[in-house]
């Protein structure tokens, strides 16, 4: 299937970003809308019925189809922006040696460099930072960092990759910077935003770490399974309104991915996927 690759060094940064980003007044009006009590009051509000009057513009805004969705029922805006998608519009690939793509998205593909350095669009963080865990980062030294960012159009969720068995879901509090790339470009948002990590030990491509980052007035990163068996395609969880990421990260030598996204990804640009689709394979 023949992908469109976005160029995000030549995207036009939206104005109000840049404003809240790289200006001293800006940051100044920046610090309380990224803090979680300001999230939770949006994510009640999005909740309730009141907010229904909001369906409609982001609908047709968005280009949805709401037919290709289980949506016969939209009680408030959340119902819309988490709608379940009907199955036929994303086959899973069940073949067990196909690394599969857990959410739709815009991917990028990073190599793990040494044991801790990890280059995410214009900023640089460590494994450690991420995951608030030495030695699981360790794991993953000399890896494969997958990045599928989610914009408020995209279908919000996500499913395992793989069969085999999970842990427990851990929660790492902090704040909620949009992961626009303008505020990528800003500083390391991923590793001060609110984040979900699971270990995965799958049966094709071995211990996988997934952390869910949640952004600016996502309400809520909804995961529905604490630990216990997994399968290829089963609905992980889901994330409630506003820009997100998924992120993966395998260890040295479990996946070989598809050429075309490790050259993307070294050319700076992000190549749309949708949950389900083939984008490496197990070695």
């Amino acid at each position: 299937m023949r992908r469109r690759i976005r160029n995000r060094r030549h995207k036009r940064p939206d104005r109000t970003l840049r404003f809240l980003y790289h200006t001293r007044p800006g940051r100044m009006l920046l610090k309380p809308l990224t803090c979680r009590p300001v999230s939770k009051v949006s994510g009640k509000f999005l909740d309730s019925p009141m907010s229904k009057p909001l369906i409609r513009p982001f609908v047709r805004k968005n280009n949805i189809d709401l037919k290709d969705f289980y949506a016969d029922d939209l009680r408030c805006f959340n119902d819309c922006f988490t709608r379940k998608i009907r199955e036929p519009l994303r086959p899973i690939d069940r073949d067990p040696g196909t690394l599969i793509a857990p959410c739709d998205g815009l991917l990028s593909v990073y190599p793990i460099e040494g044991d801790t350095v990890l280059p995410v669009k214009q900023s640089r963080y460590t494994l450690p930072d991420l995951l608030e865990d030495d030695r699981l980062a360790r794991r993953y030294r000399d890896g494969l960092c997958l990045v599928f960012r989610l914009c408020v159009h995209h279908y919000h969720r996500y499913c395992y990759l793989d069969n085999g068995t999970k842990g427990e879901n851990r929660f790492l509090p902090g704040k909620l910077h949009t992961v626009r790339p303008v505020a990528l470009a800003a500083g390391p948002v991923f590793t001060q935003n609110c984040r979900e990590l699971t270990l995965l030990n799958t049966d094709n491509f071995g211990p996988v770490t997934q952390v869910e980052v949640g952004a600016m007035l996502v309400g809520k990163i909804l995961n529905h399974h604490g630990a216990g068996p997994i399968s290829r395609g089963q609905e992980k969880g889901m994330f409630l309104y506003g820009g997100s990421t998924v992120i993966l990260l395998l260890e040295k030598g479990r996946a070989t991915l598809n050429g075309d996204l490790l050259e993307a990804s070294a050319r700076g640009e992000e190549v749309p996927v949708q949950m389900g689709q083939s984008i490496g394979k197990a070695c």
